[in-house]
C-alpha cells in the first residue's frame, strides 16, 4: 500500500473536513478526495460515514486511523534512529514525561545520562499518561514518567520520588490570607481538576487525597492538562491542586502557590516501563533514576 495514502487518510480522519486536510497536506482537494476512495476500495471497507452533512469516521475507519498513527510513528522513529546512527549515536532511548513533569529533577538525569554515554541518542516526547501507556504497549517508547500506577498488564509503574501537594489559587483569593492552607478551608471553594484520563495521571492521587477528607467537593470543571488549570485558576474558576515546583517554574502573575497546612500529602511520580528486563541503555538510565531518587515511603524503590 501506498504510505501516501496512509499520511492522507490520518489528515482527513482528523480532521474530518477535506479541504482543511488538503490545506494541512498542502495540496488541492481533489486528489485527497480521490486518494479516500482508492483507498476504501483496496481496503474493501467504509472508512467515513457520509449520510450526513458531517463527515464521521465508521468503527473500522477509527480501528484504522489508531493502526495508521502507530505504523506513522514507527516509520518516522526508524528514520531518525537511521539518521542517528549516521551522526555516530550507538542506540538510542524513547523517553516520555507529562505536562506536569517538566522539571529539573528530569533535566538532571538527561543532563547527566548525555555527560556519561554522549553515544546514546536521547529522545523526549511530552505526552499525556494514557497515551504514555498506548505507546508503551506497541513498543514506541522505552520509558514514561506520570503520576500514576495505574498500569495494564505488561507494563510496570515503580515509584522513585515523592513531592508535596500544594493548593494554587488565583492572585487575589481568601485563601491567600494562610501561609500554610489548612485543607478543609481550600474545599470550601469551587475546584478545577484535571480529568481522570488525561495529563499527568495526577487526578488518581488527587481524589484519594480530597476524600479522605470527608467533604462535598465542588467541582466547577475537569481539564486535560495542568496549562489549562492553571488558566482556569488564574482566571478565577475555582482553585487547583498541583505540585508546587512544576508550577513555580511558569512564572505566572495571574496565581499564586501556597503549601497545605501540617503534614503535607505527598503526590508519587511513576517510572513506566514494559515487563521483563530492560535492555542495556535503559537499566543504566534507571539506575541513575535510583541514584537521584528520595525513596516514596511505605513503596518498593528502583
Amino acid at each position: 500500500m501506498d504510505f501516501r495514502l496512509l499520511r492522507y487518510f490520518v489528515a482527513v480522519a482528523e480532521e474530518l473536513h477535506l479541504a482543511r486536510a488538503a490545506e494541512r497536506l498542502g495540496i488541492e482537494q481533489s486528489p485527497v478526495s480521490r486518494a479516500m476512495r482508492d483507498l476504501e476500495s483496496q481496503l474493501g471497507v467504509q472508512l467515513f460515514d457520509r449520510s450526513t452533512r458531517l463527515t464521521r469516521l465508521t468503527w473500522a475507519g477509527q480501528v484504522f486511523l489508531g493502526e495508521c498513527r502507530r505504523v506513522m510513528a514507527t516509520v518516522e522513529q526508524a528514520v531518525k534512529s537511521a539518521k542517528a546512527a549516521a551522526q555516530g549515536y550507538q542506540g538510542h532511548l524513547r523517553i516520555a514525561i507529562c505536562d506536569s513533569l517538566a522539571q529539573p529533577r528530569i533535566a538532571t538525569l538527561l543532563a547527566r545520562s548525555r555527560e556519561e554515554e554522549p553515544e546514546l541518542e536521547i529522545r523526549v516526547f511530552e505526552l499525556p499518561f494514557a497515551q504514555q501507556l498506548k505507546m508503551l504497549h506497541d513498543d514506541l517508547l522505552d520509558i514514561g514518567f506520570a503520576l500514576s500506577n495505574a498500569v495494564h498488564d505488561g507494563l510496570v509503574a515503580e515509584p522513585v520520588w515523592t513531592d508535596p501537594l500544594s493548593v494554587i489559587v488565583p492572585a487575589r483569593h481568601p485563601l491567600l490570607a494562610h501561609v500554610q492552607v489548612p485543607l478543609p478551608e481550600a474545599l470550601k471553594f469551587p475546584l478545577v481538576l484535571c480529568h481522570p484520563e488525561a495529563g499527568s495521571g495526577c487526578r488518581h492521587q488527587i481524589q484519594a487525597v480530597l476524600q479522605d477528607t470527608n467533604m462535598p467537593l465542588k467541582l466547577v470543571d475537569e481539564v486535560t492538562s495542568l496549562g489549562v488549570m492553571l488558566t482556569l485558576v488564574g482566571a478565577g474558576y475555582g482553585i487547583g491542586f498541583a505540585i508546587a515546583s512544576q508550577v513555580q517554574t511558569l512564572q505566572r502573575p495571574d496565581i499564586s502557590i501556597r503549601p497545605l497546612a501540617g503534614i503535607p500529602p505527598m503526590l508519587s511520580t511513576y517510572l513506566l516501563r514494559r515487563r521483563g528486563e530492560p535492555s542495556e541503555p535503559m537499566r543504566r538510565f534507571i539506575e541513575r533514576v535510583k541514584d537521584g531518587a528520595a525513596p516514596v515511603d511505605d513503596e518498593p524503590v528502583l
